[in-house]
């Protein structure tokens, strides 16, 4: 086991620390984590940890310290809810009391493979698979940039207690996340949930960029041979991974990027994929990825340690990070030159929108802003019919600033680099969900293949009415291209207009919330025209 101290050990704040376990190996931590009884280990050699009680984010228990300069820039809301500085003082306390006199793994990572960009994050936990969790899922330092490595940003899990005086500090529950900007540190208390650490770092990554100019992205992103960088946007369930996981095209990464003056970079060194129902044939390289230093969260196995991913029992919400190494055509540095292509994503269980449809820097900047896809009957309880989600810039729930601070880097950046975007609909066709049917996956990705060999750019092209979208009129790989036009697949064309102008109604209804934004970004005008 490494003896080497961390840098800084002083100014932690903690006090009689046990035993520090810093940086360890991925052998040495599997034996923590086993000797512990935090995990078992699966047939395929993985740790398999239980994240408790929460299985997921908790969005409504997120708070940023309400103080200058930070709270002139942070656009405050649900999403992002201001905590006096004397309430996070008392938390602080009990965070750093909880963590004082134990044995501790400190983990110092990186966030961002741009050096130019990167932020030296350092985590403190007592708990060996959420050390595990951010070796995994951040970029792993040498042991060079270990001897010099200072921490940019600190976060302080103490999972393992919680604020007794929720109420009496105004606060949702018993369970914090808490992020003081100006002392770059975050707490965690109440809850043992691993994304809280990965997504609370992607947060602050879309604070720190864009005041310099830089744009983070909720986004995949992968290169061809001919070093042609796409970005794909979506949200779940859109096919963001699927279709970005291409045996042509190396993946420089799977969820969250920074695009700076020298291009696009990963901010992360691992993957985080749910597993429920997965299969070696549906998604081999997920699969493939499930070995020995991936860490599984909440899967239900048997006493010799076979994984059961159909059993949601625990939750729908199963997950395995692993490091991006085990995804054998990655790009080892994790970043590449500016972006040809972006994608945003959507399944419109309207059955309204094209398969693909070119878009102009406005329209690419109020789609963007406008974070569209449809969940349908049966995902959720109590949706008998399709139901509009809107997230902005798809990933509203990690955006410290307004949402058009982050569009108007896109449109600035689409000038300067010459960047087609597209519209591609994975969703339904023919009717909408129930009437017809899910968009094949062979036409859709002879779309994306049109995207990025650019023959798409040689179509000849109609205008979509009401959303006033080019769609090709024929592309290679499409067997009817009838397909191409929404409004012809379906039988009744008196029922797809009035489908159309319902979703057109609430694209507007939606894009309302950027009324206030005055005339310097109004760009309604490239939405749906009723």
């Amino acid at each position: 086991m490494s003896t080497k101290t961390p840098n800084g050990l002083d100014k932690l704040g903690l006090k009689d620390i046990g035993d520090i376990y810093y940086n360890l190996s991925y052998d040495e931590l599997q034996a923590h984590e086993v000797n512990s009884g935090e995990c078992k280990i699966s047939t395929s050699g993985t740790a398999m940890c239980d994240t408790g009680i929460f299985t997921g984010r908790s969005p409504k228990d997120k708070y940023f310290v309400d103080q200058e300069p930070s709270n002139k820039y942070i656009a405050w809301g649900d999403v992002n809810k201001p905590m006096k500085r004397e309430i996070y003082e008392e938390l602080l306390d009990l965070t750093l009391t909880q963590l004082s006199g134990k044995n501790i793994y400190i983990t110092d990572v990186f966030a961002g493979a741009s050096a130019a960009s990167r932020r030296s994050i350092r985590f403190i936990s007592e708990v060996a698979w959420q050390a595990h969790f951010v070796k995994n899922m951040f970029i792993r330092p040498t042991e060079e940039e270990l001897e010099d490595f200072e921490p940019d940003f600190t976060v302080y899990n103490a999972c393992k207690t919680v604020d007794e005086n929720y109420k009496e500090h105004g606060l949702n529950s018993d369970v914090y996340v808490v992020f003081n900007i100006e002392d770059n540190i975050s707490i965690i208390g109440g809850t043992w949930y691993g994304g809280e650490m990965k997504k609370g770092i992607f947060s602050m990554m879309n604070y720190w960029l864009p005041l310099e100019g830089k744009l983070p992205m909720h986004c995949s992103a992968n290169v061809g041979k001919d070093d042609d960088v796409c970005l794909f946007f979506g949200l779940s369930g859109t096919g963001k991974t699927t279709l970005s996981t291409d045996p042509n095209r190396a993946l420089i990464g799977d969820d969250e990027h920074g695009w700076d003056d020298n291009g696009v970079f990963n901010f992360e060194g691992g993957c985080y994929a749910k597993v429920i129902n997965l299969d070696a044939k549906s998604e081999p390289e997920i699969f493939g990825a499930i070995v020995k230093d991936a860490l599984l969260e909440n899967v239900v196995a048997d006493a010799t340690g076979k994984v059961d991913y159909t059993d949601g029992s625990k939750t729908e919400n199963t997950r395995v990070s692993y490091p991006i190494e085990h995804i054998a055509n990655h790009k080892p540095d994790l970043q590449a030159g500016h972006p040809n292509n972006i994608i945003f994503l959507t399944a419109d269980a309207f059955g309204v929108l094209p398969p693909v449809s070119k878009l102009t820097k406005e329209q690419a900047m109020y789609y963007f802003l406008s974070g569209y896809t449809a969940k349908v009957a049966g995902t959720e309880r109590g949706i008998t019919e399709p139901v509009a989600t809107f997230s902005a810039c798809f990933g509203e729930a990690f955006l410290p600033l307004h949402p058009t601070v982050y569009a108007k880097l896109l449109g600035k950046k689409i000038d300067e680099h010459g960047v087609n975007v597209y519209l591609v609909n994975t969703g339904w066709t023919g009717g909408p969900y129930g009437t017809g049917k899910r968009m094949s996956i062979k036409d859709t990705r002879a779309c994306i293949d049109g995207i990025l060999n650019g023959s798409i750019n040689d179509a000849e092209f109609d205008t979509l009415d009401t959303f006033n979208l080019k769609i090709p009129k024929a592309l290679d790989g499409v067997k009817d291209n009838k397909v191409l036009n929404p409004r012809e697949t379906w039988e009744d064309k008196a029922e797809y207009d009035a489908m159309l102008a319902k979703l057109a109604k609430m694209f507007q209804e939606n894009f309302r919330r950027y009324d206030d934004n005055g005339d310097e970004f109004d760009y309604a005008s490239a939405g749906p025209q009723l």
